[in-house]
């Protein structure tokens, strides 16, 4: 008999080339919002899966499916997973770091730019116009040269994100979860985001946070959308106290605050920080090999319970 392994979503094809020849797979399209019952229905065959970070794998849904014995997040974050009911469950729970790093730095450092020298208004402004017009005192954005990036969370991706901001002339500083942000935030003229999403980093860039920040700082998320109050940035945003923000994330993912849609200098991309096709290839190879190994009777590389 064979093991029944179910991928949630489209991944990569490397994914079910390491799985189909000695497991059945079940592949079902991308769903970005699943309900919890929709996935219990779902992993009902499965002894394995391979899971989006959006899906709800929530105490209710793991109970439900006594079979599963392996979940492999094809994500490095694992907050849509209540670990606890894993552990207790006996489910082991994997996910994919490491690889993310160097696409999400750069990706970063593409946000910074983008929005500092004002690209996606000037894109905007040539498509509805039809016209390149230059003048001395036109789109004049901010350089980055010797300015100071506040990165908050110094780890993997905060310390790539360092190093290519150390190459275009910004000066660096960092604190580590738990550390005290405010010199940070009040010395800062970027500040990027790069800490997992944690029941105590949840709406740590809050209001207070946003008013210890200097006017005119510009706020770049990579990492989780709650960490961010949203509905408190768009207020700093709308009084001026930002000089704008770039987000790749959203509080209420895949919702966006429509406030946000409106502002000229917020940059809004759609959470695709790992989406290269070498990234993303390595991420479904991870999970699939982590899979493979458990059913194998082998340690998975990446647990995370």
């Amino acid at each position: 008999m064979k093991y029944t392994v179910v991928l949630t979503a489209a991944y990569p094809p490397v994914a079910r080339e390491i799985l189909a020849g000695e497991f059945d797979v079940i592949e079902h399209p991308t769903e970005p919002q699943r309900t919890e019952d929709e996935l219990i229905t779902i992993l009902s065959e499965a002894d394995a899966a391979i899971t989006l970070l959006s899906d709800p794998l929530t105490r209710r849904v793991l109970e439900s499916n006594p079979n599963v014995r392996i979940i492999a997040n094809h994500a490095v974050g694992y907050n849509n997973i209540d670990l606890d009911a894993a552990r207790e469950l006996g489910i082991t729970i994997t996910n994919t770091p490491g690889v993310l790093t160097e696409a999400t730095a750069d990706f970063t450092m593409a946000l910074i730019l983008a929005l500092t020298r004002r690209l996606v208004e000037g894109d905007r402004e040539v498509r509805e116009s039809g016209r390149c017009i230059w003048e001395p005192l036109h789109m004049l954005g901010t350089s980055i040269q010797g300015k100071r990036l506040g990165i908050i969370g110094i780890g993997r991706i905060g310390t790539a994100v360092a190093a290519r901001a150390k190459a275009f002339g910004m000066e660096v500083v960092g604190v580590r979860r738990g550390n005290s942000m405010d010199a940070l935030l009040a010395t800062s003229d970027i500040v990027s985001i790069h800490t997992p999403l944690t029941p105590e980093t949840h709406h740590m860039i809050d209001a207070s946070a946003l008013a210890k920040m200097k006017r005119g700082v510009f706020v770049i998320n990579t990492a989780r959308g709650p960490i961010i109050d949203e509905n408190a940035l768009c207020d700093a945003l709308e009084s001026g106290h930002l000089g704008g923000a770039a987000l790749d994330v959203y509080e209420f993912e895949p919702a966006v605050n429509r406030r946000l849609l409106s502002m000229k200098n917020v940059v809004l991309a759609p959470h695709i920080g790992s989406a290269t096709l070498e990234t993303r290839s390595a991420m479904a190879r991870i999970a699939a090999t982590d899979v493979h190994r458990f059913l194998k009777g082998q340690k998975p590389l990446h647990a995370v319970t």
